[in-house]
């Protein structure tokens, strides 16, 4: 019993190995990606460690190991690295592979390739550097020894419309053997390999090519969902001696469309038999769908009309260059989906083969570009590029169509080529230009045009737009972008932001993250995936939970009006939470309690607008703020949306009514006058009615030379005082020209002052950066800040999105965003929605509070990079240090004046109709507290 029992075992191990040697096998030569790479011997002609044989990681680039030169692609000629790179290996070949067909393969090398397999060539050399290639080794290896690889790897093409298209272009230039090699074994007879069109009816169609087909048989089909089960019954076709491809059909129902909300995956399985026998056997990952560009109309994918939330992307990472790996890809593709992205553009190469991968599972729309950045490859270098790249990745239902080249890098030559080889046919599209229905043209302002692109007849679709800048564009502008000129516009059909990150290499020479004099530094991400105040932003304003805009009054219900700005997936399957908080005042107790429940989900199709209903307690009113976040079906965040409930006002009063009383006197000198009160001292200019000193029991604290109006004419009158049993009261006054009309300091027996403001338009329907209240504090006392108010980033006038009101801690730094050393978020800026600050400083931390809604908490003065200097992306600033202002700037993009990118990015106007001799209710009014005490 046992023995016959160990026979059926062995039989049907040995089917198993024999089913196994059907398929195509593989050998990596490499490591399979940057964070799993092999050693292999290296030298490099010229640059950093020439001409030294030592070792190298494989998959890399040269010059992240100490080789070669460093260069970027706008570089003199005379700074371009031309090194080249010399690399063997030794490798022995499995044992059961002595009766197979042979290739060696490169899935990308930078750039002109040479292989020599034992002393001879593998082929013709390589020229391009993203794209697979292969060589049938077959006669070239030995079975029973050793085998030599030698690789000769030009940096610099001897062809040169590559090095126009690859190499001279606005991105880091890399060296090396960057993705992987490897060998793969077939059978001599075998499946080449597979195009599929998968519909989203149902209907399949596989175009199958083949080597060597020495027998008649029969091709077999079979459909396997991602559990392994079948779908529907096998389907074949006869293949006759010498055929070189075939095509199979057949169509199936119940099936799951692919969308980028629901990424349903499908394989199938292909077997070649003669007889019964399997001969070959490949398995293709795919996904049934439907893509339609209707002119004049839309795109639509599977019948549903689709607005692309997309950004561009490089493949990048500040250590390892352009190599990387399928973790890296997936968390790329996860950071993209987390800013409610659903597409992305490869610019400006195909990527990796795992990200197209990460892309068809975990679902984003992608546009897959064939090189060329202001140039084109020639057109006989061109076509040979093309094949590889479509023929490589045909099968990924999130490809949507073909770019060819980008910014003028279009061989028209090779557009058609595209549809040869793809049998779904996709569209070829030229980024930067209106051609084959779609305008794609870049970084076209709001509203650009009379009868054309974004009120024109083509489909808009702009390959990149809100070119990011340090901290400008990208989330700036956006929300004018799309929901004023993309979402309601039917011929829009979304766009790809520049860029997902910045490009910054961790030089091996000097250690430092450099970015080419910020040419690279245009990321939503910081180099190292840092999360820039765009990140929110954009997250926010593409949430496609879209929810009213409203204040929660006492008479607000629980009840939202919400907007599904899914394509394909109903609210139902989102779940939502809210809470209810309640912050402690400054300095006093942190453990309030908060309340917390759920939310039935609303039963709302796309595109369709509905309501949400919250079951909050009865006293909600008696909380400061409210809480809502949704979480879609993959249970990852949408957002976390934010309102106060409790204003300004009801804050500073329940701070007032804790606040004891003490002594409080006030003396005249010639120029000022000084008021006691409590421990405090302070001192007002008769001259100028402005703070001049102000002090406790613990000495001076150097904030001071306020209010001084931002912007605008101040000519000074008169100053009065006024007193009374609780308080006294300095105004002072100024002249009918003066654009500052009247403040008051009022100053209390517990310590506290407060300051009222009133100034007006200098002119009718003047043009202004920025408007509010200054004062003067020394930066280099400032160790952070804590502060109730929307945070933790600064925003611009027109990128208010992507901040949450609660209370929030920043330290100090001197960040410039986009330059290292990076810590997020930046300390200086404007800050929306203040209710108060508590300044951290090394001396004494002092509090202000504000009584006055919408006012901007605005901290020193940002700098900007040293080496170069955009005023787009360099807003105006106050002169002073600490301000309170009620308008701020916009910021622009690398490639648009903020008035350029929308209503929101235009100058503040400040004016009214008819005299100003009621320039009391007319002119605008701030109220604001300080708190200078000892025990702060």
């Amino acid at each position: 019993m046992n023995y016959s029992k160990n026979i059926i075992l062995g039989f049907l191990f040995l089917v198993c190995v024999w089913a196994r040697s059907q398929q195509t096998q593989i050998e990596y030569l490499s490591g399979t990606g940057s964070d799993q790479t092999v050693s292999w011997k290296f030298k490099v002609d010229e640059g950093r460690k020439a001409n030294e044989w030592t070792t190298i990681p494989v998959p890399s680039n040269w010059e992240q190991f100490g080789f070669g030169t460093y260069n970027y692609g706008h570089a003199k000629d005379e700074e371009r690295g031309k090194e080249t790179g010399y690399y063997k290996y030794e490798f022995s070949i499995p044992s059961d592979w002595h009766k197979k067909q042979i290739e060696i393969v490169f899935e990308g090398s930078m750039t002109d390739t040479e292989v020599k397999i034992n002393g001879k060539l593998a082929g013709p050399i390589h020229q391009g550097a993203f794209y697979r290639f292969k060589y049938n080794v077959t006669n070239l290896l030995n079975y029973n020894a050793t085998n030599l690889l030698e690789v000769k790897v030009k940096k610099h093409s001897a062809n040169e419309s590559v090095n126009q298209a690859e190499r001279h272009a606005d991105y880091w230039i890399f060296g090396g053997i960057f993705r992987p090699v490897y060998l793969q074994a077939k059978p001599i007879q075998n499946i080449e390999r597979v195009a599929i069109n998968a519909d989203a009816d149902g209907k399949f169609e596989a175009h199958v090519f083949f080597n060597n087909i020495e027998i008649g048989g029969s091709l077999y089909g079979q459909i396997i969902d991602v559990e392994g089960k079948k779908i529907g019954e096998p389907f074949s076709v006869k293949v006759n001696k010498n055929l070189e491809s075939v095509k199979i059909q057949s169509s199936f129902k119940n099936i799951k469309p692919w969308n980028p909300e629901d990424p349903s995956l499908y394989k199938v399985q292909f077997s070649l038999k003669e007889s019964r026998k399997i001969i070959h056997e490949v398995i293709e990952e795919f996904g049934f769908r439907t893509i339609e560009l209707r002119e004049r109309d839309g795109i639509y994918v599977n019948g549903t009309k689709i607005k692309f939330k997309g950004v561009n992307r490089h493949t990048f990472w500040p250590t390892t260059g352009r190599a990387s790996s399928k973790t890296r890809s997936i968390e790329d593709a996860e950071l993209i989906k987390s800013m409610n992205m659903n597409a992305v553009r490869m610019s400006h190469y195909p990527p990796d083969q795992h990200f197209l991968d990460v892309a068809d599972s975990l679902g984003l729309f992608v546009l897959d570009e064939l090189a060329g950045w202001h140039a084109s490859y020639d057109t006989e270098t061109g076509k040979k590029l093309v094949k590889e790249m479509v023929i490589r990745d045909v099968n990924h239902p999130s490809i949507l169509f073909w770019d060819n080249g980008n910014e003028g890098g279009h061989n028209t030559d090779l557009d058609s080529l595209f549809q040869k080889y793809d049998i779904q046919k996709r569209r070829t599209i030229h980024p930067w230009q209106t051609f084959n229905g779609l305008s794609n043209e870049h970084y076209r302002p709001y509203n650009y045009g009379v009868g054309t692109y974004w009120n024109g007849q083509n489909v808009v679709f702009p390959t990149e737009f809100l070119h990011g800048m340090y901290d400008g564009g990208a989330g700036a502008g956006l929300n004018d972008f799309w929901n004023k000129m993309i979402w309601d516009n039917p011929l829009a059909s979304g766009g790809f932001i520049w860029v997902f990150a910045d490009e910054g290499v961790k030089r091996t020479d000097t250690g430092e993250i450099d970015t080419y004099n910020g040419s690279a530094a245009d990321g939503i991400l910081g180099p190292f995936h840092e999360k820039e105040a765009s990140y929110y932003a954009i997250k926010e304003i593409w949430s496609p939970v879209h929810f009213q805009d409203i204040n929660l009054t006492e008479n607000f219900k629980g009840k939202f009006q919400i907007e599904n700005r899914y394509f394909y997936t109903n609210l139902k399957e989102v779940d939502f939470s809210w809470e209810l908080k309640k912050f402690p005042l400054p300095g006093g107790n942190t453990s309030a309690v908060n309340k917390k429940g759920k939310a039935s989900s609303p039963d709302i199709e796309p595109n369709r607008i509905g309501e949400l209903q919250l079951d909050l307690p009865e006293n909600w009113f008696t909380y400061d703020a409210l809480y809502i976040t949704a979480t879609n079906k993959f249970g990852k965040e949408i957002y976390n949306w934010s309102w106060p409930i409790k204003l300004p006002t009801d804050i500073i009063t329940e701070m007032m009514n804790k606040i004891e009383k003490n002594s409080l006197n006030i003396n005249e000198k010639s120029d000022q006058f000084i008021i006691n009160a409590g421990d405090i001292e302070y001192r007002i200019g008769k001259d100028d009615g402005k703070l001049k000193y102000v002090a406790n029991e613990n000495g001076e604290i150097p904030f001071k030379e306020g209010p001084h109006l931002s912007a605008g004419t101040v000519i000074f009158d008169s100053i009065s005082l006024q007193k009374s049993q609780d308080s006294i009261s300095i105004i002072s006054s100024f002249t009918e020209e003066s654009r500052m009309k009247e403040f008051t300091w009022t100053f209390y027996p517990s310590g506290w002052a407060k300051l009222d403001v009133f100034y007006k338009p200098e002119e009718y329907d003047v043009d202004f950066d920025y408007m509010g209240l200054d004062f003067s504090y020394p930066e280099e006392l400032v160790k952070g800040v804590k502060w109730l108010g929307k945070g933790p980033y600064r925003v611009w006038k027109n990128r208010m999105h992507g901040v949450e009101f609660d209370i929030h801690q920043k330290d100090y730094n001197n960040m410039i965003t986009g330059v290292s050393p990076m810590v997020y978020p930046e300390f200086k800026g404007y800050h929306a929605n203040l209710y108060w600050a508590e300044i951290q400083s090394e001396e004494q931390n002092f509090l202000v509070v504000t009584s006055t809604d919408d006012v901007f908490l605005r901290l020193f003065t940002p700098e900007y990079p040293h080496d170069i200097y955009e005023a787009r992306t360099s807003p105006a600033f106050p002169e002073m240090d600490i301000s309170f202002m009620q308008a701020i700037p916009a910021i622009g993009s690398k490639t648009n004046q903020p008035e350029r990118l929308g209503p929101a990015g235009q100058k503040n106007i400040f004016f009214d109709y008819g005299t100003f001799d009621d320039w009391r209710i007319r002119s605008k009014k701030m109220t604001l507290f300080f708190n200078f005490s000892a025990d702060q």
